[in-house]
């Protein structure tokens, strides 16, 4: 440490170091699977990284951040980073290493090397989720990572993502998440039959978001209300405060024939303007936050 309190003296300063060349491969799957490790770039992902090793440390759990690299001009900008990073193996950094070591073309002067943080579908399950998000067939890491992060503001229990979809690993769709992806569990290559399958068994009841669905969102939300206020079940399609699982399809087919048909319901986001359909990362927020109020005020009114 130096008089500052700060990790080293002098900065890592060679862009061809070994140890830069090892860090920057993580933007690769490859070396990211092989490692299970991979990257968190920015001040907001790198908080939100060590605000969870700090958790899990104090809790006797093994941390998730492995390394981390920050310039002194970020330090000096986001001096909780350099708090939060103590105990951990933090290095300072020139700009240019930072750029080497980085998926972004301008780098925002802090990295992170991660443990992978995915858990098991038991996991997730054990827990009494009452709302899980999933994506099927999800290709596009920017739409995946929104998706996690809509997930999260929403209060959802966990995330889950289907075989085919992209690595959520991926640099883009951490960016996407904007640290949500430390703050909620996550399941990866989930066989979408046996998901569906297990959740019934759970009593979680199990909806398609389908723009030609037969039921409509709005009219869940009401029956929901309504029921809180007293009125008559009879005739309701489905109730939304009850635990529930989205599926969320491809960004361009939507959910497939054999998707839609293991759902209970198949729900539209009703669309009153011109716009032919409402894109991934919109439709899943309406749905997500749909299923949260009505579960939140639910419990309210027990």
């Amino acid at each position: 440490m130096n008089e500052t309190g700060r990790p080293q003296d002098f900065p890592l300063s060679n862009p061809r170091a070994d140890r830069v060349r090892d860090v920057a491969k993580l933007a690769g799957r490859s070396a990211r699977l092989r490692r299970r490790e991979f990257l968190a770039e920015g001040p907001q992902a790198v908080r939100e990284a060590l605000v969870l090793h700090q958790k899990r440390v104090a809790a006797g759990e093994p941390g998730v951040v492995r390394e981390v690299y920050a310039s002194e001009a970020c330090l000096d900008r986001h001096p909780e980073l350099e708090k939060l990073a103590e105990g951990t193996n933090a290095h300072l950094a020139t700009d240019e290493v930072l750029a080497a070591m980085a998926d972004t073309v301008n780098p925002q002067g802090v990295i992170a090397v991660c443990a992978f943080l995915d858990v098991s579908l038991d996991q997730v399950l054990a827990a009494g989720p009452r709302l899980i998000a999933v994506l099927c067939q999800v290709r596009d890491p920017g739409n995946a990572g929104t998706v996690l992060r809509a997930a999260d503001a929403a209060g959802a229990d966990a995330v889950v993502l289907t075989a085919s979809s992209v690595d959520i690993y991926n640099p883009k769709a951490v960016r996407s998440t904007a640290g949500s992806l430390f703050h909620l569990p996550v399941v990866l290559g989930a066989e979408v039959v046996e998901l569906v399958a297990r959740c019934k068994e759970r009593g979680i009841g199990v909806l398609a978001a389908d723009g030609y669905g037969q039921l409509n969102l709005d009219r869940l939300q009401d029956e929901s209300a309504a029921r809180r206020l007293g009125a008559s079940a009879a005739g309701s399609d489905y109730a939304l405060e009850s635990p529930t699982a989205w599926l969320f399809g491809n960004e361009a087919q939507g959910l497939t024939g054999d998707e839609l048909a293991l759902a209970d319901h198949r729900v539209a986001v009703p669309v009153y303007g011109a716009a032919e359909s409402l894109n991934l990362g919109t439709a899943a927020t309406v749905c997500l936050y749909a299923s949260a109020r009505s579960q939140l005020a639910g419990a309210a009114a027990s």
